[in-house]
């Protein structure tokens, strides 16, 4: 009897270094350009998008009120007090500002780029010494505590400064997510390198955009973030952003032991590997898990598309929010993957050889932060 040898499956690899390396100097999208993920991305971005929108109008908000306020508990009513907001505050049925609140102290807390280098400046410093002054004039508890803690005021306006950077960031991404979703709902986005494109041309067009920040205090104004600073979008907030979030982050509480000698965190916090892209996705929904509140605040803003397709995978809408975590983590891979080719130090397809060495060497540097990631999100 004769038997006939039938082929057999391959599964998928993941990509080494040097496949990396390869897909990110050929303009070949990290991750893999399948019709799955391209609706999971695209949708995911899009409820993404409409969470942005609320974290960017609540952190400006922010940045414009409550500079120095020792009491900011009203903070996340950027769109005024009312009983019924308390009320569904106090019940959790509200966007969860708490984790645009983790992504600042990650970026602050890191503190790399050219805004966290202009914190030691000394025109910065006369900043503080202005805004603190002014505003001591109607506080007597901030003239105590500057004279007790000199340092408190300084580092509270740094952090502010963050924050309402942030939300200038924010403002630019959602309005590229909400974009990508309109472009492929017409036919203008049709596969996973046409949604990079799509965010690098987005990042690049901001590139240049001004990070400012002037304040009203004591009715005069005073520039915490000057023009002259010559702060812009892309370099000095979206990479510090990529670099603090989605590669570094911050080990959450209940997770890992902050015992010293545990050993379970890393002493050197550049050696941090607690960021979106290296993130199990297991979304616990328990207090205190910022990502977990991320995935609620997109899941009452998923797309209807999105929503059906989970009810086919996983175990349908029981395990939602995991779904929401693995599909939001491939599109952070998108987000990464084009933030790199939108600061790549040369074109693609240029001829120069020290022009081609120079973009091998800068994907290379990239290829290797990349490969303790979540690879199989790649898949």
């Amino acid at each position: 009897m004769t038997t006939t040898s039938r082929p057999q499956a391959t599964e998928p690899t993941l990509p080494d270094q040097e496949e990396l390396i390869r897909r990110l100097l050929s303009d070949i999208p990290l991750l893999a350009d399948t019709p799955d993920h391209l609706l999971q991305v695209v949708n995911v971005l899009e409820s993404y998008g409409l969470v942005l929108d609320a974290y960017s109008c609540n952190l400006v908000h922010q940045g414009k009120t409550q500079l120095l306020n020792p009491f900011p508990v009203f903070r996340f009513f950027h769109e005024g007090f009312t009983p019924k907001r308390l009320w569904e505050h106090l019940m959790g049925d509200r966007i969860n500002f708490e984790y645009a609140e983790y992504c600042q102290k990650a970026m602050f807390w890191h503190g790399t780029g050219g805004m966290d280098a202009y914190f030691d400046s000394e025109p910065f410093q006369d900043a503080c010494r202005r805004v603190i002054a002014l505003r001591s004039k109607r506080d007597p508890l901030l003239r105590l505590v500057n004279i007790l803690y000199p340092g408190f005021a300084p580092e509270a306006i740094r952090s502010m400064t963050t924050i309402y950077a942030l939300g200038l960031f924010w403002r630019v991404m959602s309005d590229i997510f909400i974009d990508l979703a309109r472009r492929y709902r017409i036919g203008e986005v049709v596969c996973v390198l046409d949604v990079v494109h799509h965010i690098r041309d987005g990042l690049v067009a901001a590139a240049a955009n001004p990070i400012t920040y002037e304040v009203m205090v004591g009715g005069e104004s005073v520039w915490v973030l000057p023009p002259e600073a010559g702060l812009t979008f892309l370099v000095d907030v979206a990479v510090p952003y990529v670099e603090a979030v989605f590669f570094r982050g911050m080990p959450f509480l209940g997770t890992v032991s902050y015992n010293a000698q545990a050993r379970q965190i890393a002493a050197d916090q550049s050696l941090f590997k607690y960021g979106a892209l290296y993130a199990d996705p297991l979304p616990s929904m328990g207090a205190g898990i910022p990502p977990s509140l991320c995935m609620s605040d997109m899941y009452r803003n998923l797309p209807e598309e999105l929503s059906r397709w989970y009810d086919h995978h996983g175990r349908a809408q029981a395990d939602a929010h995991v779904q929401i975590c693995i599909s939001f983590q491939k599109s952070m891979f998108c987000v990464t993957n084009a933030a790199i080719a939108g600061t790549m130090p040369n074109p693609l397809d240029t001829q120069d050889p020290e022009q081609q060495a120079a973009n091998h060497a800068y994907a290379s540097s990239w290829s290797e932060r990349l490969m303790g990631c979540q690879r199989v999100a790649l898949l």
